[in-house]
């Protein structure tokens, strides 16, 4: 009855301590993380990166338009003298003095340069770029992946401690409970001081214990708090309740790795990535052809002038205006083999990158392999770990009946508890071992994104 007032009580505080926290579901914590993470946020804008440079407007294939426009200014004295020289009526010739003379100059224009056809250098450097695109993708998919695994370690060791904090609370409680029964019997003749002084001690191992886990649990919820980036100082409670994937499933999501493993994808789009290479160093052979086009505009005020006769002329303003088309071929016909090299190293490198997806793929089939046979055993462990604390449980009870009856000793009773509870702590860390390795094996096939977990 004692067991069953204590369960009630258990349960009834874990309700109000729920009821009083919140709640981080699973699904809340993958959906915080997607959109508070730094890391996932960097790789979203690596992502967007690679979008402007995939656009149209970094492809080579638009035009350039270039504006000039230029002005001048000047203002002179001028001074012309005629020595030994007469007028018409035999005087000598006045020198003419002129000043203020002021001139002014503007020009302005447009250049229109286009390239009509480089050698399909910009066609496959575009293409090129749209799969850098495809593979910045790949990339912020793999961050993802990394950064989803790393917070379900956190969030299923929140998930241990908590479970291993209400198992110690249980054996504490037990404990003070003993103590009093302890007392109660000493004062009635039953026992020595030495059972009050065991139980005292098993209560300060106990709160010990108890006291540790909680502050491993609060270190853990603050590293949960960082990676959804969130206020430290969050408190939650998280979903203790966890299913496995059936072994069905998991050999079917293994035979489509190749197609779904982000690491292998990566390897097949560097590949594209290096085809495309080739072609662009292969440009290098052909011509180019552009186009160029021109309009401008020149106005110009001049000063008054001083002939050889002495007359002066007043000054005179002129406006040109100029459009021109042109069309030009340039053919590299030898750059001292320098296109020829390019194209021999990215073809090289293009085999290298055949090599490494081979190499890649044969590490991932060894990797999946690895992490089911991890996965089924820490699964089979947790297995026996449940049956352990169901055998347990049954010895404590019995040793209980038997510690109150007084027909085994504090000591013998104490190590049945502890028995229990290892059982119980050895079950939980074996429960979430076993769904770490399978979401491991999970990014292998790449179905980590893809699962209710």
């Amino acid at each position: 009855m004692t067991h069953f007032r204590l369960t009630i009580f258990l349960l009834l505080s874990s309700v109000l301590v729920v009821a009083q926290e919140n709640l981080l579901s699973k699904e809340e914590a993958v959906a915080k993380a997607l959109e508070n993470n730094f890391g996932i946020i960097i790789a979203k804008n690596q992502i967007d990166i690679a979008g402007n440079n995939a656009s149209l407007l970094n492809s080579g294939y638009l035009p350039t338009l270039t504006g000039t426009a230029g002005a001048n200014y000047t203002n002179n004295e001028s001074r012309q003298e005629f020595p030994g020289r007469f007028d018409s009526i035999g005087n000598p010739q006045a020198d003419v003095s002129l000043s203020g003379l002021e001139s002014q100059r503007y020009n302005a224009g447009l250049n229109l340069n286009y390239t009509l056809f480089d050698g399909l250098g910009r066609f496959y450097n575009y293409k090129r770029l749209k799969e850098q695109y495809q593979l910045s993708e790949l990339q912020a998919r793999e961050t993802i992946e990394n950064t989803m695994l790393q917070m379900f370690s956190v969030y299923f060791e929140i998930a241990r401690l908590t479970e291993n904090r209400n198992v110690q609370l249980e054996a504490l409680e037990i404990s003070k409970q003993r103590i009093t029964r302890s007392e109660y019997a000493f004062e009635y003749g039953q026992n020595t001081k030495l059972d009050i002084l065991n139980a005292q001690v098993d209560v300060t191992n106990d709160s010990i214990n108890l006291l540790n886990t909680e502050q491993q649990l609060e270190n853990a919820k603050r590293d949960l708090n960082v990676l959804l980036n969130q206020d430290l100082s969050s408190n939650f409670v998280v979903d203790t309740l966890v299913s496995f994937t059936p072994r069905i499933t998991l050999v079917d999501y293994m035979e489509q790795s190749i197609s779904n493993n982000v690491a292998i994808l990566q390897t097949e789009q560097n590949l594209k990535i290096n085809a495309y290479d080739i072609k662009v160093n292969k440009s290098g052979y052909l011509p180019t052809i552009g186009l160029t086009g021109s309009y401008g505009w020149n106005r110009s005020q001049n000063p008054d002038q001083v002939f050889f006769t002495g007359q002066v002329f007043p000054g005179t303003n002129s406006t040109q205006l100029s459009f021109g088309l042109g069309a030009s071929l340039t053919w590299n016909l030898f750059d001292g083999g320098g296109t020829a090299v390019r194209v021999k190293n990215a073809k090289i490198t293009y085999a290298n990158q055949e090599l490494l997806r081979k190499q890649v793929e044969l590490e991932v089939n060894r990797d999946m392999q690895n992490a089911m046979a991890i996965y089924e055993n820490r699964l089979r462990i947790f297995k026996i770990q449940e049956q352990n604390v169901v055998t347990n449980q049954n010895n404590f009870e019995r040793s209980r009946e038997q510690f109150q009856l007084g027909r085994i000793t504090s000591i013998e009773f104490r190590q049945a508890q502890i028995n229990l509870l290892n059982a119980q702590t050895n079950k939980n860390l074996a429960k979430y071992d076993a769904k770490l390795a399978e979401l491991q094996l999970l990014q292998l096939t790449g179905q980590l994104l893809n699962i209710e977990i």
